[in-house]
């Protein structure tokens, strides 16, 4: 065979690049997304189950010593835990912890203008935004009464805390307030009349109760004085 004869030989074999036309282009498009492997709309968690459910399928009839297969459970275990904590875990509470305030920036209400959003919202059956005002009532009553410093980004757990340090009677009712207004308003909880009567109470409660001094003051008689 001449060169030239087995030249037009091998490029005969080879075959030109395809260019569709742009309806041809989109129809393959559809049918490559149409594979099933494109389909699988399930979390990674669930893909990471399945696979080590096939790994242990494929594992049935071979023979392992104990120690072996107490590794391989181990392993597959920490696995499981470590991509569930990745998932589910503090990457995801760490973003919604950094913007769980009670009162936004610039929500310059007072507590009474608070308290009358709560009401009118329970009026119109709004229990969740009727819980989450009437708690920021709590808040706002007692930046008023200096009970608590102003402070621009203060969360509810910070809030019943710091609070509950100068209330000590009803402390525990205000961290329950404050673990509501959390669920309802970053959890997904969804109130209830009963939750707005729980913050109606803590109202009542807290406007009842006393302060006692600030951290750092020494009694002499009735008066406090800074040390």
């Amino acid at each position: 065979m001449t060169p030239g004869a087995l030249l037009a030989r091998v490029l005969g074999a080879v075959e030109p690049p395809v260019t569709p036309d742009a309806e041809t282009a989109r129809r393959w498009a559809v049918e490559e997304l149409a594979s099933p492997e494109y389909q699988d709309r399930r979390s990674v968690l669930e893909r990471l189950l399945e696979w080590l459910q096939r790994q242990f399928s494929d594992m049935q009839g071979v023979s392992l010593d104990g120690p072996v297969v107490a590794l391989v459970l181990v392993g597959a275990v920490a696995l499981a835990l470590l991509v569930a904590w990745w998932v589910a875990g503090p990457v995801r509470s760490g973003r919604a912890s950094a913007t769980r305030t009670v009162l936004d920036h610039d929500d310059t209400r007072t507590a009474a203008q608070l308290r009358a959003a709560a009401d009118a919202a329970a009026r119109a059956g709004d229990w969740t935004t009727a819980v989450l005002e009437r708690f920021r009532a709590v808040v706002r009553d007692l930046e008023e009464r200096a009970v608590l410093d102003e402070r621009p980004g203060r969360t509810a757990h910070e809030a019943t805390l710091d609070a509950g340090a100068r209330l000590p009677d009803v402390s525990a009712e205000l961290v329950a307030g404050g673990t509501l207004f959390d669920d309802v308003a970053y959890g997904g909880r969804t109130a209830t009349r009963v939750d707005d009567d729980r913050l109606r109470a803590l109202v009542v409660a807290v406007g009842a109760a006393r302060p006692t001094a600030p951290a750092g003051t020494a009694h002499h008689g009735s008066v406090a004085v800074p040390r």
